[in-house]
Protein backbone atom coordinates (compact mmCIF):
# COMPACT_ATOMS: atom_id res chain seq x y z
CA UNK A 1 0.00 0.00 0.00
CA UNK A 2 1.20 3.18 -0.78
CA UNK A 3 0.55 6.01 2.06
CA UNK A 4 -0.58 9.60 0.03
CA UNK A 5 1.10 12.65 1.49
CA UNK A 6 -1.36 15.09 3.09
CA UNK A 7 -3.49 17.70 0.63
CA UNK A 8 -2.05 20.69 0.12
CA UNK A 9 1.35 21.01 1.12
CA UNK A 10 2.93 23.69 0.27
CA UNK A 11 6.71 23.37 -0.40
CA UNK A 12 9.57 26.29 0.02
CA UNK A 13 10.59 28.04 -2.89
CA UNK A 14 13.96 29.71 -3.87
CA UNK A 15 14.76 32.64 -5.17
CA UNK A 16 15.31 30.94 -8.74
CA UNK A 17 12.61 28.90 -8.40
CA UNK A 18 10.79 32.56 -8.05
CA UNK A 19 12.32 34.02 -10.41
CA UNK A 20 11.22 31.14 -12.95
CA UNK A 21 7.84 31.37 -11.41
CA UNK A 22 7.79 35.32 -12.30
CA UNK A 23 9.08 34.44 -16.00
CA UNK A 24 6.60 31.82 -16.91
CA UNK A 25 3.56 34.41 -15.43
CA UNK A 26 5.62 37.08 -17.73
CA UNK A 27 5.19 34.82 -20.35
CA UNK A 28 1.45 33.55 -20.08
CA UNK A 29 0.58 37.77 -19.66
CA UNK A 30 2.03 38.52 -22.79
CA UNK A 31 -1.02 35.97 -24.51
CA UNK A 32 -3.40 36.11 -22.13
CA UNK A 33 -6.00 38.63 -21.51
CA UNK A 34 -5.88 39.66 -17.90
CA UNK A 35 -9.09 38.58 -16.88
CA UNK A 36 -7.88 35.14 -17.90
CA UNK A 37 -5.87 34.85 -14.68
CA UNK A 38 -7.00 33.74 -11.37
CA UNK A 39 -4.54 35.33 -8.57
CA UNK A 40 -6.30 35.34 -5.01
CA UNK A 41 -4.90 32.88 -3.26
CA UNK A 42 -7.81 31.36 -2.03
CA UNK A 43 -8.87 30.73 -5.89
CA UNK A 44 -5.64 29.34 -7.08
CA UNK A 45 -5.52 26.68 -3.72
CA UNK A 46 -9.51 25.82 -4.99
CA UNK A 47 -8.63 25.33 -8.76
CA UNK A 48 -5.35 22.91 -8.15
CA UNK A 49 -7.35 20.22 -6.86
CA UNK A 50 -10.29 17.99 -7.66
CA UNK A 51 -12.83 15.99 -5.17
CA UNK A 52 -10.39 13.60 -4.40
CA UNK A 53 -9.72 12.41 -1.13
CA UNK A 54 -6.09 12.46 -0.16
CA UNK A 55 -4.87 12.99 -3.28
CA UNK A 56 -2.19 15.25 -3.46
CA UNK A 57 -1.49 18.18 -4.59
CA UNK A 58 0.31 21.86 -4.27
CA UNK A 59 -0.94 25.42 -5.25
CA UNK A 60 -0.45 25.99 -9.16
CA UNK A 61 2.55 28.33 -10.15
CA UNK A 62 -0.73 29.92 -12.43
CA UNK A 63 -4.12 29.46 -12.89
CA UNK A 64 -5.88 30.71 -16.10
CA UNK A 65 -8.80 30.59 -17.66
CA UNK A 66 -9.39 31.19 -21.46
CA UNK A 67 -12.07 31.33 -23.63
CA UNK A 68 -10.86 30.32 -26.87
CA UNK A 69 -8.96 27.33 -28.32
CA UNK A 70 -6.13 29.57 -29.53
CA UNK A 71 -5.56 31.15 -26.41
CA UNK A 72 -5.04 27.42 -24.67
CA UNK A 73 -2.80 26.74 -27.86
CA UNK A 74 -1.04 30.09 -26.82
CA UNK A 75 -0.76 28.64 -23.12
CA UNK A 76 0.45 25.42 -24.36
CA UNK A 77 3.41 26.71 -26.08
CA UNK A 78 4.61 28.92 -23.65
CA UNK A 79 4.47 25.86 -21.04
CA UNK A 80 6.55 24.20 -23.82
CA UNK A 81 9.06 26.63 -24.52
CA UNK A 82 9.51 26.86 -20.34
CA UNK A 83 9.48 23.35 -20.04
CA UNK A 84 6.04 24.01 -17.22
CA UNK A 85 3.60 20.85 -16.60
CA UNK A 86 0.02 21.86 -17.55
CA UNK A 87 -2.77 20.22 -16.08
CA UNK A 88 -6.24 21.10 -17.59
CA UNK A 89 -9.10 20.84 -15.72
CA UNK A 90 -13.33 21.50 -15.98
CA UNK A 91 -15.28 21.48 -13.31
CA UNK A 92 -12.97 20.02 -10.82
CA UNK A 93 -15.78 17.42 -9.79
CA UNK A 94 -13.16 14.56 -10.39
CA UNK A 95 -12.53 12.38 -7.95
CA UNK A 96 -9.19 10.58 -8.82
CA UNK A 97 -6.81 13.42 -8.58
CA UNK A 98 -6.75 14.06 -12.18
CA UNK A 99 -7.09 17.68 -12.53
CA UNK A 100 -4.55 17.88 -9.31
CA UNK A 101 -1.59 20.65 -9.79
CA UNK A 102 1.93 19.91 -8.93
CA UNK A 103 5.03 22.12 -8.14
CA UNK A 104 5.63 24.17 -11.02
CA UNK A 105 2.63 23.59 -12.72
CA UNK A 106 -0.13 25.63 -14.63
CA UNK A 107 -3.40 24.81 -14.60
CA UNK A 108 -5.74 25.89 -17.35
CA UNK A 109 -9.36 25.78 -16.72
CA UNK A 110 -11.67 25.18 -19.62
CA UNK A 111 -15.27 26.28 -17.92
CA UNK A 112 -15.09 29.99 -19.38
CA UNK A 113 -15.55 28.18 -23.08
CA UNK A 114 -18.53 27.13 -21.96
CA UNK A 115 -20.83 27.75 -25.49
CA UNK A 116 -22.70 25.36 -27.75
CA UNK A 117 -21.91 26.19 -30.91
CA UNK A 118 -24.33 23.93 -33.16
CA UNK A 119 -27.12 21.46 -32.61
CA UNK A 120 -27.77 20.04 -35.71
CA UNK A 121 -31.12 18.08 -35.61
CA UNK A 122 -30.44 15.88 -39.12
CA UNK A 123 -27.63 14.99 -38.20
CA UNK A 124 -28.03 14.27 -34.81
CA UNK A 125 -25.06 16.11 -33.39
CA UNK A 126 -24.45 18.75 -31.25
CA UNK A 127 -20.80 20.81 -31.51
CA UNK A 128 -20.18 22.51 -28.26
CA UNK A 129 -16.64 23.74 -26.24
CA UNK A 130 -15.61 21.87 -23.53
CA UNK A 131 -16.80 23.88 -20.34
CA UNK A 132 -20.60 23.65 -21.22
CA UNK A 133 -22.03 21.68 -17.91
CA UNK A 134 -23.50 18.07 -19.02
CA UNK A 135 -27.11 18.74 -17.73
CA UNK A 136 -26.98 22.28 -20.18
CA UNK A 137 -26.18 19.94 -23.25
CA UNK A 138 -28.67 17.70 -21.85
CA UNK A 139 -31.67 20.43 -21.46
CA UNK A 140 -30.45 22.30 -25.11
CA UNK A 141 -30.56 19.12 -27.28
CA UNK A 142 -34.13 18.52 -25.42
CA UNK A 143 -35.68 21.24 -26.76
CA UNK A 144 -35.08 20.20 -30.20
CA UNK A 145 -36.72 16.59 -29.01
CA UNK A 146 -32.64 15.42 -29.06
CA UNK A 147 -31.05 13.39 -26.02
CA UNK A 148 -27.61 12.99 -25.11
CA UNK A 149 -27.05 9.63 -22.93
CA UNK A 150 -24.31 9.92 -20.83
CA UNK A 151 -25.61 11.30 -17.43
CA UNK A 152 -22.52 11.04 -14.62
CA UNK A 153 -24.44 11.84 -10.76
CA UNK A 154 -22.34 14.85 -11.47
CA UNK A 155 -24.42 15.86 -14.28
CA UNK A 156 -25.82 18.99 -12.81
CA UNK A 157 -21.75 20.53 -12.21
CA UNK A 158 -19.96 18.36 -14.40
CA UNK A 159 -18.81 19.81 -18.20
CA UNK A 160 -18.40 17.90 -21.32
CA UNK A 161 -15.04 18.29 -21.23
CA UNK A 162 -13.97 16.82 -17.72
CA UNK A 163 -16.58 13.73 -19.34
CA UNK A 164 -14.56 13.43 -22.13
CA UNK A 165 -11.35 13.28 -19.91
CA UNK A 166 -12.15 10.56 -17.80
CA UNK A 167 -14.82 8.71 -20.53
CA UNK A 168 -17.88 9.29 -18.36
CA UNK A 169 -20.53 6.86 -17.26
CA UNK A 170 -23.51 7.33 -15.26
CA UNK A 171 -27.03 5.74 -14.47
CA UNK A 172 -28.07 5.38 -18.34
CA UNK A 173 -25.03 3.89 -19.44
CA UNK A 174 -26.04 0.32 -18.50
CA UNK A 175 -28.17 0.44 -21.65
CA UNK A 176 -27.18 3.52 -23.82
CA UNK A 177 -23.23 3.05 -23.15
CA UNK A 178 -20.73 5.74 -22.14
CA UNK A 179 -19.02 9.06 -23.10
CA UNK A 180 -16.79 7.58 -25.63
CA UNK A 181 -19.74 5.78 -27.96
CA UNK A 182 -21.07 9.52 -28.21
CA UNK A 183 -17.58 11.33 -29.21
CA UNK A 184 -17.42 11.72 -33.15
CA UNK A 185 -14.78 14.16 -33.36
CA UNK A 186 -12.63 16.81 -31.55
CA UNK A 187 -10.57 19.81 -31.58
CA UNK A 188 -7.14 19.36 -29.47
CA UNK A 189 -4.30 20.80 -28.39
CA UNK A 190 -1.71 18.81 -28.60
CA UNK A 191 1.72 18.49 -26.49
CA UNK A 192 3.38 19.77 -29.22
CA UNK A 193 1.43 22.85 -28.94
CA UNK A 194 -0.48 22.47 -32.21
CA UNK A 195 -4.24 23.05 -32.77
CA UNK A 196 -5.70 19.84 -34.79
CA UNK A 197 -9.03 18.13 -35.48
CA UNK A 198 -9.92 14.08 -35.00
CA UNK A 199 -12.66 12.53 -36.17
CA UNK A 200 -15.85 13.07 -37.67
CA UNK A 201 -19.19 14.30 -38.33
CA UNK A 202 -20.63 11.40 -40.32
CA UNK A 203 -22.73 8.65 -39.59
CA UNK A 204 -19.76 6.17 -40.50
CA UNK A 205 -16.01 6.40 -41.03
CA UNK A 206 -12.74 4.19 -40.99
CA UNK A 207 -10.30 5.88 -41.96
CA UNK A 208 -6.92 5.62 -39.99
CA UNK A 209 -6.74 5.17 -36.36
CA UNK A 210 -9.54 6.14 -33.92
CA UNK A 211 -7.72 8.81 -32.53
CA UNK A 212 -11.24 9.84 -30.68
CA UNK A 213 -11.54 7.01 -29.23
CA UNK A 214 -7.30 7.32 -28.06
CA UNK A 215 -8.23 10.79 -26.61
CA UNK A 216 -11.52 10.10 -24.89
CA UNK A 217 -10.63 8.91 -21.37
CA UNK A 218 -6.86 10.03 -21.66
CA UNK A 219 -7.30 12.16 -18.78
CA UNK A 220 -5.69 15.37 -20.71
CA UNK A 221 -2.27 13.49 -21.17
CA UNK A 222 -2.45 13.48 -24.84
CA UNK A 223 -4.14 17.08 -25.66
CA UNK A 224 -6.56 19.23 -24.13
CA UNK A 225 -9.72 19.25 -25.64
CA UNK A 226 -11.38 22.89 -26.76
CA UNK A 227 -14.36 21.54 -28.57
CA UNK A 228 -16.17 18.06 -28.73
CA UNK A 229 -18.37 17.15 -31.45
CA UNK A 230 -21.01 14.24 -29.93
CA UNK A 231 -23.77 11.69 -31.25
CA UNK A 232 -26.97 12.92 -30.13
CA UNK A 233 -30.54 10.39 -30.42
CA UNK A 234 -34.20 10.94 -30.05
CA UNK A 235 -35.67 11.83 -26.95
CA UNK A 236 -37.26 8.74 -25.39
CA UNK A 237 -40.34 7.74 -23.95
CA UNK A 238 -41.47 8.48 -20.38
CA UNK A 239 -39.27 5.23 -18.51
CA UNK A 240 -41.44 3.31 -15.89
CA UNK A 241 -39.86 2.58 -12.37
CA UNK A 242 -39.17 -0.80 -10.47
CA UNK A 243 -38.16 -0.95 -6.86
CA UNK A 244 -36.98 -3.47 -4.46
CA UNK A 245 -36.08 -4.15 -0.99
CA UNK A 246 -33.11 -6.72 0.22
CA UNK A 247 -32.36 -7.17 3.47
CA UNK A 248 -28.73 -8.07 2.31
CA UNK A 249 -26.22 -6.04 -0.22
CA UNK A 250 -25.57 -9.71 -1.43
CA UNK A 251 -29.31 -10.18 -1.77
CA UNK A 252 -29.17 -7.16 -4.16
CA UNK A 253 -26.55 -8.63 -6.08
CA UNK A 254 -28.29 -11.80 -6.96
CA UNK A 255 -31.07 -9.95 -7.89
CA UNK A 256 -28.80 -7.58 -10.19
CA UNK A 257 -27.86 -11.40 -11.66
CA UNK A 258 -31.31 -12.21 -12.09
CA UNK A 259 -32.15 -9.15 -14.15
CA UNK A 260 -29.57 -9.54 -16.24
CA UNK A 261 -30.72 -13.42 -17.00
CA UNK A 262 -34.29 -12.21 -17.50
CA UNK A 263 -32.74 -10.53 -20.74
CA UNK A 264 -33.96 -7.55 -19.67
CA UNK A 265 -31.78 -4.58 -20.57
CA UNK A 266 -32.74 -1.64 -18.43
CA UNK A 267 -32.29 1.68 -19.10
CA UNK A 268 -31.33 2.04 -15.26
CA UNK A 269 -30.37 0.10 -12.64
CA UNK A 270 -28.93 1.44 -9.50
CA UNK A 271 -28.04 0.34 -5.76
CA UNK A 272 -28.03 2.39 -2.97
CA UNK A 273 -27.73 1.31 0.84
CA UNK A 274 -29.29 2.28 4.16
CA UNK A 275 -26.61 4.72 5.04
CA UNK A 276 -26.51 6.31 1.85
CA UNK A 277 -30.28 6.59 1.98
CA UNK A 278 -30.44 8.05 6.01
CA UNK A 279 -27.32 10.53 4.58
CA UNK A 280 -29.66 12.09 1.69
CA UNK A 281 -32.68 12.33 3.80
CA UNK A 282 -30.83 13.53 6.44
CA UNK A 283 -29.43 16.07 4.52
CA UNK A 284 -32.44 16.77 1.87
CA UNK A 285 -35.38 15.55 3.55
CA UNK A 286 -36.99 13.92 0.72
CA UNK A 287 -39.56 12.11 2.19
CA UNK A 288 -37.54 8.78 1.47
CA UNK A 289 -38.46 5.75 3.88
CA UNK A 290 -36.59 2.13 3.06
CA UNK A 291 -36.48 -0.01 6.04
CA UNK A 292 -34.00 -2.24 4.55
CA UNK A 293 -30.05 -3.30 4.11
CA UNK A 294 -30.20 -1.72 0.39
CA UNK A 295 -32.80 -1.07 -2.28
CA UNK A 296 -32.28 -1.23 -6.22
CA UNK A 297 -33.68 1.39 -8.61
CA UNK A 298 -34.44 0.42 -11.91
CA UNK A 299 -35.88 2.06 -14.94
CA UNK A 300 -37.18 0.50 -18.48
CA UNK A 301 -37.59 2.93 -21.60
CA UNK A 302 -39.41 0.91 -24.34
CA UNK A 303 -42.70 2.43 -25.31
CA UNK A 304 -46.25 0.71 -24.45
CA UNK A 305 -46.88 -2.72 -23.83
CA UNK A 306 -43.23 -3.94 -24.14
CA UNK A 307 -42.54 -1.44 -21.75
CA UNK A 308 -44.90 -3.00 -19.29
CA UNK A 309 -43.60 -6.50 -19.85
CA UNK A 310 -40.17 -5.18 -19.05
CA UNK A 311 -41.14 -3.79 -15.78
CA UNK A 312 -42.55 -6.78 -14.72
CA UNK A 313 -40.07 -8.48 -15.80
CA UNK A 314 -37.57 -6.77 -13.67
CA UNK A 315 -39.78 -7.19 -10.74
CA UNK A 316 -40.01 -10.46 -11.01
CA UNK A 317 -35.98 -10.80 -11.21
CA UNK A 318 -35.98 -8.83 -7.39
CA UNK A 319 -38.25 -11.57 -6.44
CA UNK A 320 -35.98 -14.22 -7.46
CA UNK A 321 -32.96 -12.32 -6.38
CA UNK A 322 -34.67 -12.41 -2.93
CA UNK A 323 -36.27 -9.00 -2.38
CA UNK A 324 -38.44 -8.25 0.55
CA UNK A 325 -40.52 -6.23 -1.20
CA UNK A 326 -40.58 -5.06 -4.53
CA UNK A 327 -42.94 -2.84 -6.77
CA UNK A 328 -43.33 -1.23 -10.32
CA UNK A 329 -43.58 2.80 -8.98
CA UNK A 330 -47.06 4.31 -9.44
CA UNK A 331 -46.09 7.72 -7.49
CA UNK A 332 -43.36 9.31 -10.37
CA UNK A 333 -43.18 11.95 -7.54
CA UNK A 334 -41.72 9.34 -5.32
CA UNK A 335 -39.43 7.72 -8.37
CA UNK A 336 -37.60 11.05 -8.69
CA UNK A 337 -36.87 11.12 -5.10
CA UNK A 338 -35.31 8.18 -5.08
CA UNK A 339 -32.89 8.50 -8.38
CA UNK A 340 -32.62 12.06 -6.50
CA UNK A 341 -31.10 10.00 -3.42
CA UNK A 342 -28.37 8.21 -5.87
CA UNK A 343 -27.21 11.51 -7.56
CA UNK A 344 -26.99 13.12 -4.01
CA UNK A 345 -25.46 9.84 -2.25
CA UNK A 346 -22.15 11.13 -2.24
CA UNK A 347 -22.25 14.48 -1.40
CA UNK A 348 -24.54 13.84 1.69
CA UNK A 349 -21.63 11.80 2.60
CA UNK A 350 -18.98 13.65 2.43
CA UNK A 351 -21.01 16.51 4.94
CA UNK A 352 -19.85 13.35 7.70
CA UNK A 353 -16.28 13.82 7.26
CA UNK A 354 -13.54 12.56 4.93
CA UNK A 355 -14.96 9.83 1.90
CA UNK A 356 -12.54 7.93 -0.17
CA UNK A 357 -14.68 6.81 -3.32
CA UNK A 358 -13.95 3.55 -5.14
CA UNK A 359 -14.99 3.09 -8.57
CA UNK A 360 -14.43 -1.07 -9.31
CA UNK A 361 -15.94 -2.68 -11.77
CA UNK A 362 -16.91 -6.67 -12.21
CA UNK A 363 -18.44 -8.77 -14.28
CA UNK A 364 -21.69 -9.13 -13.82
CA UNK A 365 -21.86 -12.27 -12.53
CA UNK A 366 -19.59 -11.37 -9.87
CA UNK A 367 -21.14 -8.40 -8.54
CA UNK A 368 -22.97 -10.44 -5.39
CA UNK A 369 -19.09 -11.95 -4.72
CA UNK A 370 -18.06 -8.19 -4.86
CA UNK A 371 -20.34 -6.92 -2.95
CA UNK A 372 -19.92 -9.34 -0.02
CA UNK A 373 -15.89 -8.93 -0.28
CA UNK A 374 -16.22 -5.27 0.78
CA UNK A 375 -18.48 -6.47 3.55
CA UNK A 376 -15.75 -8.41 4.30
CA UNK A 377 -13.18 -5.64 4.01
CA UNK A 378 -15.03 -3.55 5.92
CA UNK A 379 -15.11 -5.74 8.88
CA UNK A 380 -11.54 -6.73 9.21
CA UNK A 381 -10.10 -2.94 8.40
CA UNK A 382 -12.83 -1.60 10.60
CA UNK A 383 -13.58 0.92 8.06
CA UNK A 384 -17.61 2.37 7.73
CA UNK A 385 -17.73 1.54 3.95
CA UNK A 386 -21.38 2.84 2.03
CA UNK A 387 -22.40 1.71 -0.81
CA UNK A 388 -23.67 2.68 -4.21
CA UNK A 389 -23.69 1.07 -7.44
CA UNK A 390 -24.43 1.33 -11.17
CA UNK A 391 -25.24 -2.32 -10.39
CA UNK A 392 -26.55 -2.99 -13.99
CA UNK A 393 -23.00 -2.82 -15.34
CA UNK A 394 -21.17 -4.10 -12.48
CA UNK A 395 -19.60 -0.56 -11.14
CA UNK A 396 -19.46 -0.07 -7.50
CA UNK A 397 -18.92 2.99 -5.77
CA UNK A 398 -17.97 1.24 -2.12
CA UNK A 399 -17.58 5.04 -0.46
CA UNK A 400 -15.24 5.02 2.45
CA UNK A 401 -15.66 7.06 5.46
CA UNK A 402 -13.74 8.04 7.99
CA UNK A 403 -14.16 10.56 11.40
CA UNK A 404 -12.21 14.00 10.53
CA UNK A 405 -9.06 14.45 11.73
CA UNK A 406 -8.65 10.59 12.62
CA UNK A 407 -5.41 9.15 11.38
CA UNK A 408 -5.29 5.87 12.05
CA UNK A 409 -8.78 5.35 10.39
CA UNK A 410 -7.05 6.95 7.42
CA UNK A 411 -4.91 4.47 7.03
CA UNK A 412 -7.04 1.67 7.55
CA UNK A 413 -9.61 3.32 4.58
CA UNK A 414 -6.34 3.59 2.63
CA UNK A 415 -5.44 -0.21 2.82
CA UNK A 416 -8.70 -0.92 2.86
CA UNK A 417 -8.59 1.03 -0.50
CA UNK A 418 -6.06 -1.02 -2.18
CA UNK A 419 -7.49 -4.35 -0.92
CA UNK A 420 -10.98 -3.70 -2.65
CA UNK A 421 -8.87 -3.28 -5.79
CA UNK A 422 -6.97 -6.21 -5.83
CA UNK A 423 -9.84 -7.63 -5.27
CA UNK A 424 -12.12 -6.45 -8.34
CA UNK A 425 -9.05 -7.28 -10.33
CA UNK A 426 -8.92 -11.26 -8.99
CA UNK A 427 -12.97 -11.47 -9.97
CA UNK A 428 -12.02 -10.49 -13.58
CA UNK A 429 -12.55 -6.47 -13.11
CA UNK A 430 -10.91 -3.07 -13.05
CA UNK A 431 -9.86 -0.25 -10.76
CA UNK A 432 -11.89 2.04 -12.17
CA UNK A 433 -15.00 1.75 -14.34
CA UNK A 434 -15.96 5.81 -14.85
CA UNK A 435 -13.85 8.04 -12.55
CA UNK A 436 -10.42 7.21 -14.38
CA UNK A 437 -7.28 6.60 -12.88
CA UNK A 438 -5.75 9.83 -12.39
CA UNK A 439 -3.51 9.71 -9.30
CA UNK A 440 -5.15 7.56 -6.89
CA UNK A 441 -5.30 4.58 -9.26
CA UNK A 442 -2.00 4.42 -11.27
CA UNK A 443 -0.72 1.21 -8.95
CA UNK A 444 -3.91 -0.36 -9.99
CA UNK A 445 -3.48 0.28 -13.81
CA UNK A 446 -0.39 -1.52 -13.11
CA UNK A 447 -1.24 -4.28 -11.34
CA UNK A 448 -4.85 -5.11 -13.94
CA UNK A 449 -2.12 -4.60 -17.10
CA UNK A 450 0.82 -6.88 -18.46
CA UNK A 451 4.04 -5.12 -18.45
CA UNK A 452 3.70 -4.82 -22.11
CA UNK A 453 0.67 -2.84 -22.14
CA UNK A 454 2.47 -0.02 -19.55
CA UNK A 455 5.06 0.32 -22.24
CA UNK A 456 2.22 1.12 -24.79
CA UNK A 457 0.71 3.49 -22.43
CA UNK A 458 4.43 4.79 -21.84
CA UNK A 459 5.08 4.75 -25.97
CA UNK A 460 1.78 6.48 -26.69
CA UNK A 461 2.32 9.27 -24.14
CA UNK A 462 5.95 9.80 -25.86
CA UNK A 463 4.74 10.10 -29.09
CA UNK A 464 2.38 13.00 -28.24
CA UNK A 465 3.49 14.43 -25.78
CA UNK A 466 7.93 14.34 -26.15
CA UNK A 467 8.61 17.16 -24.07
CA UNK A 468 6.37 15.12 -21.26
CA UNK A 469 4.66 18.75 -20.20
CA UNK A 470 0.62 17.63 -20.39
CA UNK A 471 -0.35 16.61 -16.88
CA UNK A 472 2.61 14.66 -16.05
CA UNK A 473 2.34 11.90 -13.19
CA UNK A 474 -1.26 10.96 -13.84
CA UNK A 475 -2.82 7.72 -15.27
CA UNK A 476 0.98 5.71 -15.63
CA UNK A 477 4.16 6.67 -13.73
CA UNK A 478 6.87 8.09 -15.94
CA UNK A 479 9.05 5.52 -16.52
CA UNK A 480 12.08 4.33 -14.54
CA UNK A 481 14.76 6.56 -15.91
CA UNK A 482 12.54 10.11 -17.09
CA UNK A 483 14.80 11.99 -19.85
CA UNK A 484 16.44 15.05 -17.35
CA UNK A 485 14.59 17.44 -19.92
CA UNK A 486 10.69 16.06 -18.51
CA UNK A 487 9.04 18.15 -15.75
CA UNK A 488 9.88 16.62 -12.26
CA UNK A 489 7.66 15.09 -10.48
Amino acid sequence: MITLPLRSRRPSTSDQDAARADEVRGALAAVLPADAFVTTPESVERYSHDEAEWAPYVPALAVVRPRTAEQVQAVVRVCLEHRVPVVPRGAGTGLSGGANAMAGSVVVSLEAMDAVLEVNPVERYAVVQPGVVNDDLRATVAAQGLWYPPDPASSPWATIGGNVATNAGGVCCVKYGVTRDYVLALQVVTGTGELVRVGRRTAKGVAGYDLTALMVGSEGTLGIVTEVTVRLRPARPPEQTVVGHFSSLVAAGEAVAAVTRSGVVPSALELLDRHCLRAVEDWQHLGLEADAAAILLARVDSPGAAGDAEAEAVRLAFELGGATWSARSEDPQQAEALFAARRLAYPALERLGPVLTEDVCVPLAAVPTMLARIEDVAARFDVHIANIAHAGDGNLHPLLMTPPGDEAARTRAQAAFEEIHATAIALGGTVTGEHGVGLLKRGGLVAESEPAVIAMHHAIRAALDPAGILNPGKVVAEPAAPDEDRPAE
